[in-house]
């Protein structure tokens, strides 16, 4: 197994990788819109900050070699149902129908009162030898 911390990107709160190889399988830490220098992107626009997480997470994946084509399951976190649509919308430019199953859930708070929005994924990538 392999674990992560990502150059260039903002650094876990906590003592724990952005990302973990299990096999085949990459497993993608909770990722927000907190930018290298501790912003956050997109503060009060759900949109922009679907974007710049799934951008992040994008990131992150590609460190391993990986992207987000090769996500399978995707498990994001509302502080707001009432942004459902906007995070939709913006969820919508990088997947489709035929892209990873997902689970959408809403939380009380986040780490930082200016997130509206985290999301982790697994996603499948096999080793090649």
């Amino acid at each position: 197994m392999k674990s992560k911390v990502v150059d260039g990107k903002a650094r876990p709160r906590g003592r724990f990788p952005h990302i973990r190889r299990a096999g085949d399988f990459l497993f993608v830490s909770g990722t927000s819109s907190r930018q290298p220098d501790d912003t956050i992107e997109g503060v009060g626009d759900i949109c922009a900050q679907t974007r710049a997480v799934l951008t992040n997470i994008r990131d992150i994946l590609r460190s391993m070699d990986a992207d987000l084509s090769d996500v399978v399951e995707v498990t994001s976190y509302l502080v707001d149902m009432n942004d459902f649509a906007g995070y939709n919308e913006a969820y919508a430019e990088f997947f489709d129908y035929d892209g990873p199953t997902r689970t959408t859930v809403a939380v009380r708070e986040l780490p930082n009162p200016q997130l509206l929005i985290e999301i982790r994924v697994v996603a499948y990538k096999p080793v090649i030898a």
